[in-house]
């Protein structure tokens, strides 16, 4: 009866809670749960024209799930399935899946490899949220209508808006050429389409790791809120997330999500994502 007992307490502790979200994995070797979307190698000096062939014509993007180049390759280190970009041509993975009202997951560090247009500028990709419409909707013709979760030497965390998205977010006023910076003691600020402030703000602290050593971000998703935390610490509290067509404001609060190549080589682990029934305890206290 001793075994009996300890048997069904073991088999009660293996059983999930009901209504208690488990993580989902969104990376395995065969990239099953992604689609990829590749535009062009940007030359140096590029300004948001078209390409063109050598003889002046419109060179048309590379497209959707024609990754011939190895730009995204999935590798095993420590045991573990990690996603290399090379960043050779710019694009993107893009989750197959909608999500809304998550919690994400993943760790990322960089690699050594720089490509035209980034030779001589900081390492650069991104996680893109709220992600809708078609593939090349901004001005480098490789990303979805989205909102930016910055990942970039230095600048993790940061916010860019993508095409003509917008978002409200805690941070200082800019003045001359000084950005918006985020302070979670700072009223909100809107910007990005149809605002006064463009689409950029500046994490409120740098927390990332030395290169070689893998850095953990978190974004927190739930209805028009978001918030970016990097290796544990949150950088950014954000709002209304929103596009504007038309002169009119729509929300946007659900999507697919995006990993940017954007010519820096850089590899991407655990990626995880849960489902929240709501915004966590301990970031209520950033919407009073």
């Amino acid at each position: 009866m001793k075994n009996l007992a300890l048997f069904i307490f073991i088999g009660f502790l293996m059983v999930p809670f009901s209504g208690v979200s488990q993580w989902r994995d969104l990376l395995d070797k065969d990239l099953s749960q992604w689609d990829n979307y590749l535009s062009y190698r940007y030359p140096e000096g590029y300004k948001g024209d078209i390409p063109k062939d050598t003889e002046g014509n419109d060179l048309k993007p590379i497209g959707l799930n024609k990754d011939e180049f190895g730009v995204f390759t999935m590798i095993e280190e420590d045991g573990q399935q990690v996603l290399r970009i090379s960043g050779e041509i710019y694009g993107c993975v893009s989750t197959k899946s909608e999500f809304e009202n998550y919690h994400l997951k993943l760790q990322v560090k960089w690699g050594d490899t720089k490509w035209h247009p980034r030779k001589q500028l900081l390492k650069d990709s991104g996680v893109l949220y709220h992600s809708i419409g078609p593939h090349g909707a901004e001005s480098w013709r490789s990303w979805m209508l989205s909102q930016e979760f910055q990942v970039m030497q230095g600048h993790m965390g940061d916010f860019w808006s993508q095409a003509n998205s917008a978002i409200d977010i805690r941070a200082y006023l800019p003045e001359y050429i000084m950005n918006p910076v985020a302070d979670k003691s700072q009223p909100f600020l809107a910007l990005g389409r149809g605002e006064e402030v463009q689409g950029y703000c500046m994490r409120s602290a740098n927390f990332e790791k030395p290169h070689g050593e893998w850095n953990e971000l978190e974004l927190i998703c739930f209805e028009n809120k978001s918030i970016h935390i990097v290796n544990g610490e949150v950088v950014m509290i954000l709002k209304n997330s929103r596009y504007v067509e038309d002169g009119k404001k729509f929300p946007m609060n659900k999507g697919k999500i995006q990993l940017q190549s954007e010519a820096a080589e850089v590899f991407y682990k655990n990626i995880k994502i849960k489902k929240l029934e709501a915004l966590p305890k301990q970031y209520q206290q950033y919407y009073d």
